[in-house]
């Protein structure tokens, strides 16, 4: 069995989509047998870059898992002893998470000290490439961070795509889809969930989950809201998550709109023990982005067996079948409307919810995992 270190998030930072995927990836490897160590951040974002209000979880860490706090995301001394530990410990595989080019300098340095082992196959788990939100200079550190990687798994075909523009070879490249997100708990009953989160039981209700930023399209979905399809279908809008951008716009449009008694904020953020409640109360899942390689949010909605709407951008496409298990559209408010529309008039969920059932097989941790150690010789 290997011996095997993640560089990503992880507790003492929230649970948040990064650190829970890295935390069920480390079990998913102990499950077959592999030793398993996390490094962590001991500071992931500086506090003025930061949008939300806290990165870190409250209560005691996992105790299932070796997590060891050390990476300074804008110390170059701390990038310089976490690659000199993680050298002289010889792990086989050095795994890490690569979504945002600000973190390519940290992660990049800590790679190309830990390759001069000669012994550590350095594994990069990339959400995105190009990221959603660009700035001045992405290209040059994304370019920094890949030179030092022997191969990449990635998660959509947009991100294999993007990975071949900075000239990656395809042979360097896995392609996995996001496993499913089977860590939230069981299923509960609609009714039970509706009571815990006191929502109203009679209304069709769909949900807007996660982070809010600006890409994610919730402006769209609002504007759905207002749409005269939507009028007769007594629809009610759970917006579920912290922003990450100014609120002020997102309320504004929904006065504007007429359609601010039809929305319930909950814009906070969602604790781990809580996620279920949200998605076993909703009716479907609304994705309205803009821009998306992959998410997370799909994976949960596909473990708590709820169909989707999502937008045709990204990789959102590969993941949602459309017809089977929901909706691909395009990120217009007309088309969103229609498909909600469509769902509610025409009781598609029991069809989709079957369909769910065999979908969501694909998407193992298993599967992953054999993507990461999976050996080329490059």
């Amino acid at each position: 069995m290997a011996h095997i270190v993640i560089l990503g998030s992880a507790y003492p930072l929230r649970a948040g989509g990064l650190s829970t995927f890295n935390e069920r990836l480390s079990r998913a490897l102990q499950a077959q047998g592999h030793h398993v160590t996390i490094f962590t951040f001991s500071l992931q974002y500086p506090g003025l870059l930061f949008p939300g209000k806290t990165q870190y979880a409250d209560g005691p860490g996992p105790d299932d898992l070796h997590i060891k706090i050390r990476l300074n995301s804008v110390n170059p001394l701390s990038w310089l002893s976490v690659g000199k530990e993680i050298k002289k410990l010889r792990p086989d595989y050095l795994i890490i998470r690569y979504w945002i080019p600000f973190m390519a300098p940290s992660l990049g340095t800590v790679a190309s000290l830990v390759k001069r082992n000669r012994h550590t196959r350095v594994v990069a788990l990339a959400d995105n490439i190009v990221p959603h939100e660009k700035r001045p200079g992405d290209a040059i550190l994304t370019r920094y961070f890949i030179r030092h990687i022997h191969r990449f798994v990635a998660m959509s075909q947009q991100v294999r795509d993007d990975l071949t523009k900075f000239g990656i070879s395809p042979s360097r490249i896995s392609l996995c889809p996001h496993p499913l997100y089977d860590n939230f708990g069981e299923m509960v009953p609609k009714s039970a969930a509706r009571k815990m989160l006191n929502l109203p039981e009679d209304k069709s209700l769909i949900l807007f989950f996660g982070f809010i930023r600006d890409y994610k399209g919730l402006d769209l979905l609002i504007k759905a809201m207002a749409r005269h399809k939507l009028e007769k279908q007594e629809v009610i809008l759970l917006v579920a998550g912290e922003f990450y951008t100014s609120g002020r716009p997102y309320h504004e449009l929904a006065r504007e709109a007429g359609v601010e008694g039809q929305i319930i904020w909950n814009t906070q953020f969602i604790p781990s023990e809580m996620v279920r409640y949200y998605f076993c109360a909703s009716d479907l899942v609304v994705q309205p982005y803009k821009s998306a390689t992959q998410s997370g949010v799909t994976q949960i909605a596909y473990h708590f067996e709820k169909p989707m709407v999502v937008t045709d951008v990204g990789g959102l496409p590969e993941m949602v079948p459309h017809g089977r298990v929901g909706y691909v559209v395009k990120p217009e408010a007309e088309a969103i409307a229609e498909a909600i529309t469509d769902f509610f008039e025409n009781k598609r969920a029991s069809y989709f919810i079957e369909q769910i059932k065999t979908e969501k097989t694909r998407f193992s941790w298993s599967r992953l995992v054999e993507s990461l150690l999976y050996e080329d010789n490059s």
